[in-house]
């Protein structure tokens, strides 16, 4: 006869199907997951590099009024919100009217690569700009002078990098909460803040190996390559976004897909 400390037991070594193929659902989603750690690097490190570029140009906005330094994330936050209402209000429907479907998630986070690789690739050509410029003015040999080069050079990266925010961050929470199986739901919602956590950390690792391995990112940025820095992100970037393409053409939506299928169905009985 079965005694409750063999139940106990029993319960540990046995799993019921459905919490097998909860498992099986987790390990289909991870690589997708793990790509976004990648692309969720661009946000602290072009926030932080564009403060060390904003500190070297020309600021000035009149006689009395210059730009702070660290107000520039202010950019990269209005372009999101921005976008994110464009994005809801007009692209998206114009999609759906289009297509005859909604938007999946995977084409959001894609866009979202893809903006954020964009982004980064700006941020270095501006950065050769004003290099440039600090050579051509004689401005390299002496720290703390000011490159003639105005602030608002430095905005596009900013908002692509915001516009890459509006898509990826909302694909992800989505893709995240309906692919998730249902007892982990609660988890799902939080995951995105996990991946921009293990980001913070990761890019800080990179940029800290940089500034030891290599001369790009001196005290003086004026006698740096910070456009290798940001080119360098870049690329992996790339790297990163063919990575991601291939976890996505391999995976299989489990719920999204069934959801956009029953409201297709809807929509054409109606």
């Amino acid at each position: 006869m079965e005694t409750e400390e063999d139940s106990k037991v029993n319960s540990w070594r046995l799993c019921s199907v459905q919490q097998v193929e909860d498992f099986k659902n987790l390990l289909r989603i991870f690589p997708l997951l793990s790509s976004g750690v990648l692309m969720c690097t661009t946000l602290p490190v072009i926030s932080t590099l564009t403060i060390l570029q904003t500190l070297t140009v020309d600021r000035r906005l009149g006689p009395d009024m210059k730009v702070p330094a660290g107000s520039m994330i202010v950019f990269i936050l209005t372009s999101t919100a921005i976008n994110l209402t464009l994005i809801d209000r007009f692209l998206f429907p114009l999609w759906k009217k289009i297509t005859l479907r909604s938007p999946m998630p995977l084409h959001r986070i894609g866009l979202g690569h893809l903006f954020n690789m964009t982004g980064m690739a700006v941020a270095s050509l501006v950065e050769s700009r004003r290099l440039k410029l600090a050579q051509s003015h004689s401005v390299l040999d002496h720290p703390g002078s000011v490159v003639p080069m105005f602030v608002l050079w430095l905005v596009p990266q900013l908002v692509l990098v915001g516009l890459g925010e509006a898509f990826h961050y909302p694909g992800q929470v989505t893709l995240y909460y309906q692919e998730f199986p249902q007892p982990l739901r609660s988890t799902a919602a939080a995951m995105i803040s996990v991946v921009v956590g293990f980001a913070y950390y990761l890019s800080t690792t990179v940029i800290d190996l940089v500034r030891r391995v290599t001369t790009w990112l001196p005290d003086d940025i004026n006698n740096g390559r910070l456009g290798n820095v940001y080119l360098m992100f870049a690329m992996m970037q790339m790297l990163n976004f063919f990575y991601f393409l291939f976890c996505a053409k391999c995976y299989k939506y489990h719920s999204v897909e069934g959801g956009n299928k029953n409201s297709d169905d809807e929509s054409s009985k109606s």
